[in-house]
């Protein structure tokens, strides 16, 4: 997976937009808002996505050096992947949607219901 190929699938899910809210190379992915995906564009291509608490653990210690506690993030709910290691595209993908999906199941019923419209 390459930066450009993780931008198309971030931006092909509902409701998501891109911008660079914090600084210029730091590019956010949100929906409704809220943030779920995130990368550096000038650094070792690595994206921070939201996790479940103990998913987030496991795949810290089930890929040491390639998955880390989120990088100026929660470190409880984020997690740093280094793409191009040994984490397979497919499920770098997989942990793209949940992180989506986590922030779609915490939106407030308004807020979801404008996403179902949308």
């Amino acid at each position: 997976m390459n930066i450009e190929e993780f931008r198309d699938y971030c931006l092909r899910k509902k409701a998501v937009t891109e911008g660079f809210p914090f600084d210029e190379t730091t590019l956010v992915f949100k929906v409704m808002d809220k943030m779920f995906a995130l990368t550096d564009v000038e650094s070792e291509f690595s994206i921070n996505l939201k996790c479940d608490p103990e998913k987030a653990i496991n795949r810290r210690e089930q890929y040491p050096d390639h998955v880390l506690p989120g990088y100026h993030m929660s470190k409880k709910h984020w997690n740093t992947v280094f793409v191009n290691g040994p984490v397979p595209d497919k499920l770098i993908y997989e942990w793209i949607d949940e992180s989506y999906d986590l922030i779609v199941s915490s939106l407030p019923k308004k807020k979801k219901q404008e996403l179902e419209k949308s």
